[in-house]
């Protein structure tokens, strides 16, 4: 009998099975990794109640693995079935995990590449980088493992215990224990790879429920939740255990923590008459300096008080797998949507002149307007987001900062009613007044689904917009990829420059590239002023787009046009490059307009159309699909190209 033929599918005969087994075990012979595998496979099936034979059997396949290990001493173990049966074991818990998992580890990249090179392309895209830690969570990143989603499911090992098996490159690690050491592995195709963290230290934590929060989603726990913020020291943890929490306005103060825990969901207020207002503009004493609180698309104006409100606040994190619900619907906030009513419609999460802010891991929903909005910020963190709102619900951009700078948006999901994400930096009275643009910004690892524009760039940016990077991201179904939106009118200081899209998949994108000089907001947006397509004399109130780089993009089943640019006469686009840009149409399109301006129509299949650019250079562009010309471009003063 081989050991194949035994099935240990009859418990009468196990003790047979096991001498038979006992017997291999016993001719102390190299063994192969099938058989290993096997054996796992035999135990993992096996009813752990028999003690006796389950035992035994655990004792014969540590046997089997350590002859396997010795007769193949190198490291690390090459052998799937073998890697298999480690993985299997370890997540039984009946091997040693922190033993043997180091054994699937690979070597150093010079060594693997030249030993096996197809390990070490896995070991390489699966390299993890730990980018957020807390006292509490950790978040890490596989930047080379794909856009948004990994491409092969991998598992994830913590102090050699199995945690989760995901398909996200970025992932979040939680229930962890304050100022200890983690090592964290992550196995895919047999490769193993790992990183090490510290978690950072925590003072004490305040439970809200020890406040008097009721948490049944009929009380109002806002005082209750606000008492516990307000008494928290400094490196300590307010916790929002499960349950559903009906708030107002909750304020933030510096140096906490606040983790929402998986099933607790803070539900925000509709009612205008328990809300407080921000007012826009307040005069200081010596009338020659003024305090701003409010703010309503780009505009220093009274609006209620977010859900989450930070005002000057630094050193602040809102992590955790609980949900903010901002609890807007169409018989309330989004009813008369551009009716002011007492005061603008608040946000979900407000921050202004805030420093040092971080949310991570929550879900976002159902925001009365624009989701999380950051305003003259400085180093901000939105990473393992989820953002979503009906597609019809009005103005419910996904994450608007405003005036900030050094803002990172990493591995975040958005599913919103406009756009999902909008850099800003307010319209001319902000821009002109306080010159602050929207700077150093990294946008990577997200995915946004539905909505107007996956990256949106003003209208309301007076005050410039530099710096920008979106990477390894994908756009899905939403009508626009990059979308530049601006006007005459916005002033000297709305410079858009230093743009960089780079390896981006949009798939089912109306128009991926979009910008537009003609936007038609505000007031004046349709005078003869703003929409007029002749020469103007240049003056102090036309904006400016400067250097923009799009390089790697593949964009398939697009609809109205691939690429959009329309700059003006007077000041035309600056330098522009695209370099690697595969371009498709879809089969069945639907029509639109690329861009938001008077006279634009309705089309399908529009190419690469492009207007009044100063520098224009295309490497590699393929566009297939396309009707009529495939590129369409006039008034550009240098075509390059390679």
């Amino acid at each position: 009998m081989v050991y194949e033929d035994l099935l240990f599918n009859d418990r009468a005969t196990y003790g047979e099975e096991l001498r038979e087994l006992r017997m291999i075990d016993a001719e102390n012979k190299p063994v192969d990794g099938k058989y290993i595998l096997w054996l796992a496979e035999r135990i993992k099936g096996m009813d752990p109640m028999l003690y006796e034979h389950y035992n035994a059997m655990r004792l014969i396949f540590k046997g089997a693995l350590s002859r396997f290990l010795a007769s193949f001493p190198d490291r690390p173990v090459k052998d799937e079935n073998v890697a298999g049966a480690i993985r299997m074991m370890a997540g039984l818990k009946l091997i040693n995990a922190e033993k043997y998992l180091p054994l699937l580890l690979e070597k150093p990249a010079a060594e693997r590449l030249e030993a096996d090179p197809a390990a070490g392309d896995i070991a390489t895209k699966y390299a993890i980088k730990v980018i957020l830690t807390d006292s509490r969570n950790a978040t890490f990143e596989l930047p080379n493992a794909g856009l948004y989603y990994t491409e092969k499911p991998y598992q994830i090992y913590l102090n050699g215990e199995f945690y989760a098996e995901s398909n996200k490159v970025v992932e979040s690690l939680y229930g962890l224990t304050p100022d200890t050491f983690y090592k964290i592995y992550i196995l895919t195709d047999g490769v193993c790879t790992m990183a090490e963290f510290r978690t950072k230290e925590e003072f004490v934590t305040l439970n809200v429920r020890d406040f008097g929060a009721a948490g049944d989603g009929a009380h109002d726990d806002t005082l209750a939740i606000q008492a516990a913020i307000s008494c928290c020291p400094a490196d300590s943890r307010i916790f929002i255990p499960e349950g559903k929490y009906r708030v107002t306005s909750i304020f933030l103060k510096s140096d906490i923590t606040i983790e929402l825990a998986k099933g607790a969901t803070l539900i925000g207020c509709p009612d205008r008459e328990r809300l407080a207002i921000l007012p826009g503009r307040t005069e200081a004493y010596d009338e020659k300096d003024e305090y701003l609180l409010g703010s309503w698309e780009g505009n220093p104006l009274n609006c209620f008080s977010a859900m989450i409100t930070g005002v000057g606040v630094k050193n602040v994190t809102i992590c955790g797998r609980g949900t903010l619900d901002g609890g807007a619907n169409a018989d309330n906030w989004w009813k008369d949507p551009k009716k002011y009513d007492r005061a603008w419609r608040p946000r979900l999460l407000f921050l202004c002149r805030c420093k040092d802010v971080t949310l991570q891991g929550v879900t976002i929903q159902n925001s009365p307007s624009w989701n999380l909005h950051p305003m003259f910020s400085d180093n901000l963190k939105f990473i393992d987001l989820t953002i979503k709102n009906p597609k019809d619900s009005p103005n419910t951009d996904g994450l608007d900062p405003e005036s900030c700078s050094n803002v990172q948006i990493v591995g975040v999901f958005f599913s919103v009613g406009d756009d999902c994400i909008a850099i800003k930096s307010g319209k001319i009275y902000m821009g002109s007044t306080y010159k602050t643009p929207c700077s150093n910004i990294d946008i990577r690892h997200c995915c946004m689904r539905d909505g107007h524009g996956s990256v949106t760039l003003g209208s309301e940016m007076a005050g410039g917009v530099t710096n920008l990077t979106v990477h390894d991201c994908e756009f899905i179904h939403t009508d626009r990829g990059l979308r530049i939106k601006t006007r005459r009118g916005r002033g000297k200081d709305a410079v858009i420059t230093n743009i960089l899209f780079d390896n981006i998949r949009m798939d089912n994108v109306s128009t991926p590239i979009v910008i537009n000089e003609f936007y038609f907001c505000d007031p004046d947006g349709h005078s003869e002023y703003v929409q007029s397509r002749d020469y103007r004399e240049p003056d102090d109130r036309l904006p400016y787009i400067g250097n923009l780089r799009f390089q790697n993009l593949d964009c398939v089943d697009c609809h109205a046009a691939g690429v959009f640019m329309y700059g003006l006469p007077e000041k035309k686009i600056g330098n522009v490059s695209f370099e690697n840009i595969n371009i498709s149409f879809s089969d069945n399109p639907v029509p639109g307009r690329p861009a938001m301006m008077d006279g634009a129509v309705d089309v399908t299949k529009l190419g690469f159309f492009a207007k009044n650019v100063a520098e224009l250079t295309l490497e590699n562009i393929n566009i297939t699909g396309y009707e009529g010309e495939k590129f369409r471009i006039s008034d550009t003063d240098k075509v390059v190209i390679r």
